[in-house]
């Protein structure tokens, strides 16, 4: 740990790696075996286990990030959103040993109270709407929402819907950033 902010309520496991300027608050939990990237907020509640955080991670209140879970640059997770980490749990059957691997890409935001069931990947800059469940992976900058979850657009890398023309181009309100849509995916040029 060096120069992070840590509650003192948190409880940080020996080996955990917190990067410069992360701020840890309220009840958090990291196990020894995370690793927390720089400038990483961590709001009250959280779990983190043996999991990757890359730069600028948001993740506010009551998420738990389990075991092979690896989130991206920049990535947002909403208050009390749930990753899972067994696709077929029993209480009766141990399955610690089949954890599938879960990726959030760079940039991608998932709202509150949110499910990503594990195995799936989410794409940089996607969008996943509050409340949606994700039973298969997203393409980059889809927007998603519903259960199941259900594509309904595109956003851009600033998290506005993209309305594209004709000729397959979308500018971004906000950055006017220029996308393509090239064979169903889009592209910023």
């Amino acid at each position: 740990m060096t120069d992070a902010f840590i509650h003192t309520t948190a409880i940080i496991e020996e080996g955990a790696y917190i990067g410069k300027g992360t701020k840890v608050w309220h009840w958090v939990h990291i196990m020894g075996n995370a690793e927390i990237g720089e400038n990483c907020v961590l709001g009250q509640n959280v779990f983190v286990g043996k999991a990757k955080l890359g730069n600028n991670v948001r993740i506010q209140n009551n998420v738990s990030i389990y075991d092979e879970v690896m989130l991206e640059d920049d990535v947002f997770c909403g208050p009390s959103m749930v990753f899972t980490n067994v696709v077929n749990p029993r209480s009766h059957v141990n399955r610690k040993d089949e954890y599938l691997k879960t990726i959030v890409r760079k940039g991608a935001s998932i709202g509150a109270n949110a499910t990503i069931v594990c195995g799936n990947e989410i794409g940089s800059y996607a969008f996943i709407g509050a409340g949606a469940v994700i039973t298969k992976p997203v393409k980059s900058f889809a927007l998603v929402v519903g259960n199941p979850g259900k594509q309904i657009g595109w956003v851009s890398r600033a998290g506005h819907r993209l309305d594209f023309d004709k000729t397959g181009i979308a500018n971004c309100p906000e950055s006017k950033e220029k996308y393509k849509m090239i064979d169903n995916s889009v592209h910023r040029i």
